[in-house]
């Protein structure tokens, strides 16, 4: 049986900036970008935005199955959200995503990565950005928070190596930050995320999925919108499952011109018109891979999809795995379907 090593010192021996960069890097406790440097001070005043004690366990992960998960400490995520930059009052939000347990640095060959979507009056409190350029560079909050989930997951679920515990053919750049943002609820014309997750309108939380390898985009809806959306759809990974990203216009036009004054009308229609011929659907490798094994385990409703005559439709997308999210800053009615499947959503507040 192999045995791993599953401590690490508290605190290391003082050294030059330099050096202690080159240290964290060597020992793979970094995602290859420099860190802010977690001391004892710096690691003080984040423990400060929580009412936890430092020993308080939040949870585990594991990178893979074969590997027991490890558990951490509110203390030990202080420390991977200090090396991300973040700021202290952006704690509650970084904590909430180590106590959901699902890790951003799972390991899959066809190169996953998460994303984040936070709700609430916290995105205003911690000037997240759900406008212009919410899901790019440029906003304190929203690169960190990310870039913390990432650090705390390959850290405190023991590593993530790749040829060892990551074994993503290609890689995913996504994983650098997680796709974090904050959703456009004041400019979206439905109920936000949390909301449709159980939760009140002045909840604070984060909402993550996973998947994030497959994007079809496209700009407003026009004539032919139905039959553009059937293309997008037929082009996400079976694996994964559709959630659309729209800007504030674009959630609009979907009213406008497909009637769609709810998020269910609409998720109703993806799910009915998100079909394919059997014997196609079953040719692709990934549905090879992963979803006929579920088929012949008897789990529905792939069981009936391996039932189908060849040139049968099937709609490979249940109702129930498909979100919408609005996010962005009008400056066009742009859109994306992301491949994500929704994970879970965890409250905020209780880690305040």
């Amino acid at each position: 049986m192999a045995l791993f090593e599953r401590t690490t010192p508290r605190l290391v021996e003082p050294d030059t900036e330099d050096n202690l960069q080159r240290l964290f890097l060597e020992n793979n406790w970094t995602d290859g970008l420099p860190i802010v440097l977690p001391t004892e001070k710096r690691v003080a005043a984040m423990l400060a935005h929580t009412s936890r004690k430092p020993d308080e366990i939040v949870g585990r992960m594991q990178p893979v199955e074969f590997r027991v998960a490890w558990e951490y400490t509110v203390e030990k995520v202080a420390v991977n959200a200090v090396m991300a930059g973040a700021k202290p009052e952006y704690f509650p939000v970084i904590l909430a995503l180590a106590a959901s347990q699902v890790t951003a640095r799972s390991s899959t060959s066809s190169s996953a990565s998460a994303m984040v979507i936070v709700n609430g009056p916290i995105r205003g409190e911690i000037g997240m950005n759900a406008g212009i350029g919410a899901m790019g560079p440029y906003n304190h909050a929203n690169a960190t928070i990310g870039r913390a989930y990432g650090l705390l997951s390959q850290n405190l679920q023991g590593g993530s190596e790749p040829g060892v515990t990551f074994m993503g053919s290609q890689g995913n750049s996504h994983a650098y930050n997680n796709v974090t943002f904050a959703e456009n609820e004041e400019r979206s014309p439905w109920e936000p995320l949390h909301v449709q997750k159980g939760f009140k309108p002045t909840d604070s939380t984060v909402s993550i999925f996973w998947g994030c390898r497959s994007t079809t985009f496209t700009l407003s809806l026009r004539e032919h919108w139905q039959e553009h959306v059937r293309d997008m759809l037929a082009g996400t990974d079976a694996i994964s499952a559709p959630c659309l990203l729209l800007d504030p216009l674009a959630a609009r036009q979907f009213i406008d011109r497909g009637g769609f004054d709810t998020k269910a009308k609409l998720i109703r229609w993806i799910h009915e018109n998100a079909e394919m011929p059997a014997g196609r659907f079953w040719d692709l490798q990934l549905a090879q891979n992963y979803v006929y094994p579920w088929a012949t385990f008897g789990k529905q409703p792939m069981a009936t999809w391996l039932e189908a005559r060849a040139d049968q439709p099937i709609r490979f997308f249940p109702e129930q795995e498909i979100n919408v999210v609005v996010v962005g800053g009008e400056a066009n009615p742009y859109w994306q379907i992301m491949g994500a499947k929704y994970r879970k959503t965890v409250s905020i507040d209780e880690w305040r």
